[in-house]
């Protein structure tokens, strides 16, 4: 069996290019094993808004005279990945799926682009626990790193962010980056296997702010009162309980961290996880203080 497990959650968020998608959970034991086989999906997010915004759209929407080159370069290297992928998948590469970005200009497209190639990162961070093939390890290891240039260039050069948010990257499980991946898929043919994972209920904390309290509210008749949000940002999560319906977000996270409902004040996964997932965007100078909107 080939073993790619590291580039599996990328397909997932809608990000660049193409990367493998697990193909099979253990459900009886509650297990994340994921079969080697792997299905590949093509998503043309880089393509797609390269094909709607000309130069000039891109530097009249006060993005740098270069700005669009360097994404045609990130396309290229999406292809590349696709056709390492697919040649190592073979017969088992899953046809493309169809999404909708919602993206209506070049600036905010580079601000979607800035959220969801972070968020495959933290992809591929979370699914290198999946790795069983040492033979994959350098070509996995090759490719986050790639993803992780692109990240950063996006966010620092382009949207005149921080380029990273820490030490550490933040790992995602399966289900987290199909909840996030998952409101940008609006089908996948038939013929494709069914994946391992369920997306959670939506979360909302509303107006988020360093320091303060703000109202938490799930769907799906899930109960947030008494339950805590996880703050996770690197490889340490910050639990906060919520009181009154409200949060008290942690004042010490910068850059991009995620928030997610769970039932525990100790661990974060699939099995604690009630509701999420919510990207918090806490943008800081090159001083390391915090830019206030």
């Amino acid at each position: 069996m080939k073993s790619a497990s590291v580039i599996a959650y990328a397909t997932l968020v809608g990000a660049a290019a193409a990367f493998v998608v697990p193909q099979a959970r253990e459900s009886s034991t509650n297990s994340t094993t994921i079969d080697d086989t792997s299905l590949l999906n093509y998503n043309a997010f880089y393509a797609g808004a390269l094909n709607s915004f000309t130069q000039d759209d891109f530097v009249n929407d006060s993005l740098p005279t270069w700005s669009r080159a360097r994404f045609e370069q990130i396309a290229e290297h999406q292809q590349a990945h696709v056709d390492l992928l697919s040649n190592a998948i073979g017969s088992g590469a899953a046809q493309a799926c169809n999404y909708t970005f919602p993206y209506t200009s070049p600036s905010t497209f580079a601000a979607l682009a800035e959220v969801i190639s972070g968020v495959c990162v933290s992809a591929f961070v979370g699914a290198a626990q999946y790795i069983t093939s040492s033979d994959y390890l350098t070509t996995a290891a090759a490719v986050l790193s790639t993803e992780a240039r692109h990240a950063a260039w996006i966010a620092g050069p382009v949207n005149h962010q921080n380029a990273w948010s820490g030490a550490f990257d933040t790992p995602l499980s399966l289900d987290a980056v199909y909840t996030l991946a998952s409101q940008y898929i609006s089908g996948c043919p038939s013929s494709n296997p069914t994946l391992p994972v369920t997306p959670f209920s939506s979360l909302n904390i509303a107006n988020a702010s360093l320091g303060q309290a703000s109202t938490v509210t799930a769907a799906d008749n899930v109960t947030v009162e008494g339950q805590f949000v996880a703050f996770i940002s690197g490889l340490t999560p910050t639990f906060v309980q919520v009181v009154g319906g409200q949060v008290i977000v942690p004042a010490t996270i910068m850059g991009t961290s995620y928030a997610v409902l769970t039932s525990s004040n100790t661990s974060v996964d699939d099995s604690t996880i009630t509701a999420g997932v919510v990207v918090l965007q806490f943008p800081y100078n090159s001083n390391g203080a915090l830019e206030l909107a």
